[in-house]
Order: structure tokens, then sequence, then C-alpha cells
């Protein structure tokens, strides 16, 4: 995570320090006060060396080679497509809640994840869209996902009533969103595209955040 935060931050300064070397040529034609410099062969940009090592001055042709290559992955599509159907089994168990739950507690952590799962299902949706669509993904079955209810546990779910469903559904939700953590996890040490990561970062968040909700229940 320290090396992805790394590469973003070369690239702002790089994407920063760009624009400057474009208003030095107009505004600061001694070039002071800006990162960069007039040359015999055009604008030079200050590009931040690697831990350890110095700046250099490149040209805004290699400064823009020095960009990270942020271009997805098959770590991103296989988390993205996975994650919707683990978002989508979520929505199924919150369903059941309204008419089955007895504590307005479990019926609000159900809410909750309702209210923030669809939305992301639809960005990862359409972030698959914007980037040619769903993948063949040999050799994952969705269903041996982390923290994934079996059938037979929805079916259960699907049967209690009152305290019995809080408890299930409890338990469940708690492991499926340590599933969620676990994937999201992965895919921050797999992936390479920021927007994923992006994702895959709040998922961590938010969802470490109604396990500890869900535990003092």
């Amino acid at each position: 995570m320290l090396i992805r935060r790394q590469r973003a931050v070369v690239a702002a300064l790089l994407s920063a320090v760009a624009v400057l070397a474009l208003g030095a040529c107009d505004s600061e034609p001694d070039g002071r006060g800006a990162e960069a410099v007039a040359s015999p062969t055009g604008v030079t940009v200050v590009a931040p060396g690697r831990p350890g090592e110095p700046a250099r001055r490149v040209s805004p042709e290699e400064a823009a080679r020095l960009l990270p290559d942020e271009s997805p992955n098959g770590a991103d599509f296989r988390y993205v497509q996975m994650m919707i159907a683990h978002h989508r089994q979520a929505l199924t168990m919150t369903e059941l809640v309204p008419q089955r739950a007895e504590s307005p507690a479990v019926k609000k952590v159900a809410e909750r994840i309702a209210a923030a799962q669809k939305p992301e299902i639809a960005a990862m949706e359409g972030w698959l869209k914007s980037n040619g669509g769903p993948r063949e993904q040999s050799g994952h079955d969705h269903h041996a996902m982390p923290g994934m209810a079996t059938g037979a546990q929805l079916a259960e779910l699907g049967k209690a009533g009152g305290r019995a469903f809080d408890e299930l559904f409890l338990k469940l939700m708690i492991a499926h969103h340590q599933g969620a953590v676990t994937m999201a996890a992965e895919l921050l040490s797999e992936g390479n595209n920021v927007l994923v990561e992006e994702m895959a970062n709040d998922v961590i968040a938010q969802q470490t955040s109604e396990i500890n909700r869900m535990r003092s229940l």
C-alpha cells in the first residue's frame, strides 16, 4: 500500500510540475519560483527521484512517460466482478429484514448496508462498462468467495423470525463483511487501477466500521 501511495504522489507531482512548466514560459522567463526552466530544446520539468535519490530535470515528454501505468489488470477485473456478486448476496439478506427482524437496531444496520451497497454495485458495474465489460474468470467460483453464505444458510435465514433471525442475520453478515474486507485487502496488493483501489479502500473502511457496530448489538 505504501508503494501505491508513493506512485500516486509521483503522478500528482509530475502533473503539477508540468503545469508549472507551461506557466513558467509565459510568466517567469528567468525560472525563479517555478519547477521549470527554459532550455535550448524547450521546457524541462523537475521529476521527483526515488527514495534516497535526487530529483532530476527531464523533458515534458519524458515526464509523461514516467507517469505510472494504471491500466486495469486481471486482479482488478476479478475483484470488481466478484464484489458485485458479493454485494448482491448482502442485499438478498437485507431484503429479509423488514418482515423478519425483531430488533430496531438490526433493521437500521440492514438499512445502512443496503443504502451503501446499492450505489457501490452501480459504481462497479459502471467501471466494468467503461473498461470493456466483464471478463471471463477461470478458476474462480463466486460461491467460494470469502464470507459468502451457503444456500442452506440463506434458506435457514429465510425461515427464521424474531430474535432467532436477528442473531443469525448478524452472524452471517459479520462473516460476509469480513470476507469483503479480505477480498479488498488482496486487491490492494494485486490490483493496478487507482479507481478500483479507491473502491476497495472504501469497502475496508465502511465494512470494518459495520462489523464493529454489529458485534456491539
